[in-house]
C-alpha cells in the first residue's frame, strides 16, 4: 500500500519508514476498535492506547476521528483494488467478463467478512466520511472501470462508466441487505445479486 493514498485525509504524510509504520498501527487500531465499540464510541485517545503510541502521534496525522475513518476507508479501497487486480490477472485466458464480475464480488465479500472495521467503514459508505464531490461508490466504480477495461481490452466510454456505477450502487445495496439478514451474508440474496448483475451487464458486455 502506498502512503500517498491517504493524502486527502492526513494532516501530514509520513516520510520515514518509522512514521509510516506508526500510521499503519494507528489505522489498524482504529479498525479493531470500530468492530468492538462502533463509530460513535470511537475516540482518538482509545486508538492511541490500542496502537501503543502517544496521543500526539494520532493528532500529527488526523484532526479527528472522522479523518481517521476516512483514511481507513481509503486504505480499504487501495487493498480492494489490489486484490481485484491480482484476481483478474489469475483468470485463465482473460476476457471472460462474468468470471471478472464474480472475482470482484468475491473479493468484496471476503473483505466484508474478514477485514477489521470494514463492516462499519467499507469504502466510506457507512459513515459520513469523504467529500461530497468524491462519493465512495463513484470512487469504487472508477477503479473497477479502469481494471475491467484493461481486462476486457476495451476503451472505457460513458456507457461503461455509467453501467459500472449502477452495478456498484446495486451491489452495495444488496450486499448490505444480505448482511443485515445474516451476519455472514445471506447466500440466497448474494446468489440473486450475482444473477441480477450478470443480466444487467450482459447488454453492455456480451
Amino acid at each position: 500500500m502506498k502512503s500517498v493514498s491517504h493524502a486527502t485525509s492526513l494532516r501530514r504524510a509520513p516520510v520515514q519508514r518509522r512514521s509510516a509504520e506508526r500510521l499503519t498501527r494507528i489505522l489498524d487500531a482504529c479498525a479493531d476498535l470500530l468492530d468492538e465499540v462502533g463509530y460513535d464510541a470511537l475516540s482518538t485517545r482509545a486508538v492511541a492506547l490500542r496502537a501503543g503510541v502517544p496521543i500526539g502521534s494520532v493528532y500529527r496525522f488526523f484532526g479527528n476521528k472522522r479523518a481517521m475513518a476516512d483514511a481507513l476507508a481509503q486504505r480499504n479501497l487501495e487493498r480492494f483494488t489490489e486484490r481485484v487486480r491480482e484476481r483478474l490477472q489469475s483468470i485463465a485466458g482473460g476476457g471472460d467478463w462474468r468470471a471478472a464480475v464474480d472475482a470482484v464480488l468475491d473479493e468484496y465479500l471476503a473483505m466484508k467478512r474478514t477485514a477489521p472495521g470494514f463492516s462499519l467503514v467499507d469504502f466510506g459508505n457507512q459513515i459520513p466520511v469523504g467529500s461530497r464531490d468524491a462519493e465512495p461508490n463513484h470512487r469504487v466504480a472508477e477503479r473497477l472501470t479502469e481494471l475491467l477495461a484493461v481486462f476486457l481490452s476495451r476503451e472505457p466510454d460513458e456507457d461503461m462508466r455509467r453501467s459500472f456505477l449502477i452495478a456498484v450502487e446495486t451491489a452495495d445495496t444488496l450486499v448490505h441487505l444480505a448482511f443485515r439478514v445474516d451476519p455472514e451474508g445471506d447466500e440466497r440474496i448474494i446468489a440473486e445479486m450475482r444473477q441480477l448483475l450478470r443480466g444487467y451487464l450482459a447488454r453492455l458486455l456480451d
